[in-house]
């Protein structure tokens, strides 16, 4: 592979973007470091046109503290722009390109951001309406807009990308660049299912750390392919694929999103041997047609975020080592797994659930109760975590102190997820807090039933939640969403669930639904289906009775009569 790259050390040190860059460039100066359908960049060019890109925006006015949101596409330019912004000490704010409308209206005025980075082909979201109350005073657009600019877009002052990117000297200008790692390199916007995203705000330490930690899990190597087809406006694209690449001195394949028909023949032609998935990715995956060239590819490593209940076969179809982990942009990578020592098939997870172990040289976490009482083995609570080092964690909320301090009480900041540990120290992700249901004394996780429907041959997605019990406590209701093509018998599924799941987990009521609410990044939003309660259609599995299958949209639920 020639020569290894030498693997920076943040236990040591902690580096901004450019002081990475800058040992990138003399320790891998030819390896590429970038390879997309636009070409290839290797670490001494991606040092130099950053360096250059970051002289274009400082002469346009950029630099510490200025805030630029960026509207942008999976392309090595997008790359470029938030390593330019990180060397100057400006602001980066990623922009879900699936953001329209009051979404993209609250991050455009929430953020305070002066400068808008633009792919043309996004300019027409920027309605009048989106600006009103912003503070933007300059668009950079790449790109020519299929039409005109709206109105209030087209009087703020407008530079073209090419413009900057391609100006300044060959070698790249002198520009005074950051050093302190300290300082607020990003503003992450969660989409979270209730209320409006938050701003995370992130220290150049926390998000390396961060990569730093897929490093590890992945046991990530100069020389390897990553393939990403990740958004590179979220943690997983740019945290864990992109920079995580940089630190271990790998090459990263960027595709402009995930496709399961392109997936393998794009790791053949691009040799990647690296991966992240989503578990939701991964099962698609896994779901396609068996074929004699399951095992004929480079890929070797994969992470898998969260686990789904097929992924030891997932594993062993395709020939593949799995690891994951359990990480947040608010709290970092505090419990990971790895690949165990001497079985290169298999991967050191106890089950489905299981996230891997606490980083106990970084991080401090505890489980603990709704009075912050820590938990014993074995019991369910929400997961806190403390960092044993400064700044590697989030920063707070942007403009949302009390959202802050609710997060950070008792000294322990929470990250709202219910989990348990086992007495080896094995950490296992049960729920959301607020999706966990408590029906007749006994606490069930939403995650798990939902993957005990996810089995049922014609549900293609669902979503499980609490709803108020006649008698005390709560009840469990599935809304299920049938395979295109497929008629889904409630009773059916209803009888299957009762043979697969323990008793108190089997939902009591169903709906059936065409499609589930979702945010703009995909996360279903439980809230407006629990908001609806019992006042939806549904059917009862325990009344057993045809008068108690209500009518869906004035239509019979497909299976029964």
């Amino acid at each position: 592979m020639g020569r290894q790259s030498k693997r920076l050390s943040l236990a040591k040190d902690y580096y901004t973007v450019a002081t990475l860059l800058a040992e990138r460039a003399k320790t891998s100066r030819r390896r590429p470091a970038i390879v997309s359908d636009e070409g290839s960049l290797t670490y001494a060019e991606l040092e130099a046109q950053s360096r250059k890109l970051a002289a274009g925006f400082a002469a346009r006015g950029i630099g510490p503290g200025t805030t630029v949101l960026m509207m942008l596409d999976n392309h090595a330019d997008s790359i470029l722009c938030w390593l330019a912004l990180a060397r100057l000490g400006a602001v980066e704010v990623p922009v879900n390109t699936a953001y329209l409308g009051d979404v993209l209206k609250h991050v455009v005025r929430d953020s305070l951001a002066t400068i808008l980075i633009l792919d043309a082909a996004y300019a027409e979201r920027f309605e009048d309406e989106i600006l009103d109350g912003a503070r933007l005073e300059t668009l950079i657009l790449r790109g020519s807009a299929p039409g005109r600019l709206p109105a209030k877009l087209s009087k703020l002052r407008t530079i073209e990308f090419a413009s900057l990117a391609g100006s300044g000297p060959a070698g790249g200008p002198a520009i005074a660049e950051t050093s302190d790692p300290r300082q607020i390199m990003a503003v992450m916007y969660t989409s979270g299912t209730t209320g409006a995203s938050k701003g995370v705000r992130c220290t150049f330490a926390h998000a390396l750390e961060y990569s730093r930690c897929v490093v590890e899990v992945l046991d990530l190597k100069a020389g390897d392919r990553y393939y990403n087809m990740l958004p590179l406006f979220h943690i997983a694209g740019q945290w864990a694929a992109v920079f995580a690449c940089f630190i271990a001195g790998a090459t990263v394949v960027l595709k402009p999103r995930f496709s399961v028909s392109a997936f393998w023949d794009d790791i053949r032609h691009h040799r990647c041997n690296v991966t992240l998935l989503l578990g939701a990715m991964a099962n698609l995956v896994h779901r396609a047609p068996a074929s004699p060239a399951d095992k004929k590819h480079p890929l070797d490593k994969v992470l898998v975020v969260p686990l789904f209940p097929q992924v030891k076969e997932f594993a062993r179809r395709f020939g593949l080592r799995v690891t994951t982990n359990y990480g947040s942009t608010e709290v970092g990578v505090p419990i990971r797994a790895g690949f165990r020592p001497g079985k290169p098939r298999l991967f050191h997870l106890v089950d489905a659930r299981s996230c891997g172990r606490i980083v106990s040289d970084r991080f401090e976490v505890k489980i603990v109760d709704p009075n912050d009482e820590e938990v014993p083995p074995g019991v369910a609570g929400e997961l806190v975590v403390r960092p044993k080092r400064p700044w590697i964690v989030m920063s707070g909320y942007l403009n949302q102190p009390e959202k802050t301090m609710e997060a950070w009480r008792n000294l322990w900041l929470h990250s709202g997820d219910l989990m348990m540990r086992d007495k080896r120290g094995n950490f296992y992700f049960l729920d959301r807090v607020k999706d966990s249901i408590r029906r007749r004394g006994e606490n069930i996780s939403s995650t798990e039933v939902e993957n005990g429907i996810l089995k049922f041959p014609s549900v293609l997605e669902c979503a499980v939640y609490p709803v108020p019990s006649p008698l005390t406590e709560q009840e469990v209701m599935a809304a299920v969403v049938a395979k295109p093509g497929n008629e889904l018998d409630l009773g059916a599924l209803g009888a299957f669930l009762e043979r697969t799941l323990p008793k108190f987990m089997v939902p009591r009521f169903y709906r059936l639904e065409t499609a589930l609410p979702k945010t703009p990044t995909g996360k279903i939003q439980k809230f407006q289906l629990r908001a609806q309660g019992l006042d939806a259609p549904h059917w009862d599995r325990e009344a057993r009775s045809a008068n108690q299958i209500k009518q869906q949209r004035n239509k019979p639920i497909p299976g029964r009569s």
